[in-house]
């Protein structure tokens, strides 16, 4: 098991918001990580790169990205993370961006918190491609 506290965590029993909870912080620590190890800048150009890429729209992008390649349960996850309702207004992006931003948080949020931190490193590294 590969999570800081490594405590017990029925993950099949959180809800698809839960899990997204987690991952904004598993992605936007994925983000952060890359954009720092790639060049030693000044944190405002470092929160500015980290901004564009957690922005709804870049992980909407992402999503669509690395759907084909989810494994049948990673599907399920990102479909119930996509379709939960938010009760929050997206700021800045359209709603179906949100949805798909809100499962792409989903999907790192169930992975993080079952230890597969070497399918988290994957599918980044899937993300990040050009």
């Amino acid at each position: 098991m590969d999570r800081f506290l490594g405590t017990a965590c029925n993950v099949e029993t959180l809800s698809p918001l839960n899990l997204a909870f987690v991952g904004d912080t598993v992605f936007d620590l994925f983000v952060r990580e890359d954009l720092v190890c790639k060049a030693n800048r000044p944190v405002n150009k470092l929160h500015n790169c980290a901004t564009k890429m957690v922005k709804a729209s870049a992980q909407s992008e992402a999503a669509r990205k690395i759907i084909p390649l989810l494994t049948e349960n990673e599907l399920s996850v990102f479909k119930r993370g996509r379709n939960a309702h938010t009760n929050h207004k997206a700021k800045n992006a359209s709603e179906e961006d949100y949805h798909y931003a809100t499962g792409l948080e989903a999907v790192f949020g169930y992975l993080y918190l079952k230890g597969e931190i070497d399918r988290l490193r994957e599918l980044f590294g899937l993300i990040c491609e050009e």
